[in-house]
């Protein structure tokens, strides 16, 4: 007699994927990295978040064509795109966005009063390496649905 608690072979590697906490710490990774880099991006193009054009350093100002937030609008672009690659390939979308968020730092710590956002997206590189990481451990393996 069979029971009617009989768990099916489709859904137990789900069920064990959903119970190991590095792959619940990848799925957290990959979702946050995914929708904050494309939600920042829009902003770049509405300044409802903050003026954003404020948080570009002078000397990058001063080599990029065009005014701050014509920059901002490039940045935004680039952005959008790295969330898009995370969703799409966290492999290497984690280390472009740490890449990006390195180039944010370096840009932070040239600007007097920012250090404290250059310090927190320091800890934001450290996620997205986190993510390249675990995406490399878990690639292949089938997203739960």
């Amino acid at each position: 007699m069979s029971s009617a608690t009989t768990t099916t072979p489709s859904t137990a590697p789900r069920r064990g994927a959903l119970s190991d906490p590095g792959y619940q710490a990848f799925v957290v990774l990959r979702t946050g990295f995914t929708a904050a880099p494309i939600l920042f991006g829009l902003d770049k193009f509405a300044n409802l978040l903050v003026d954003w054009p404020v948080y570009l350093a002078p000397w990058i100002n001063d080599i990029v064509p065009g005014s701050a937030q014509a920059a901002m609008y490039a940045v935004g672009v680039i952005e959008i795109v790295a969330g898009l690659v995370v969703a799409v390939a966290p492999r290497f979308g984690g280390w472009l966005v740490a890449g990006w968020l390195a180039g944010i730092i370096v840009n932070l710590l040239t600007i007097p009063g920012h250090y404290d956002i250059a310090l927190r997206d320091f800890g934001l590189l450290l996620g997205a390496v986190a993510l390249a990481r675990l995406a490399q451990r878990y690639r292949g393996e089938r997203r739960p649905r």
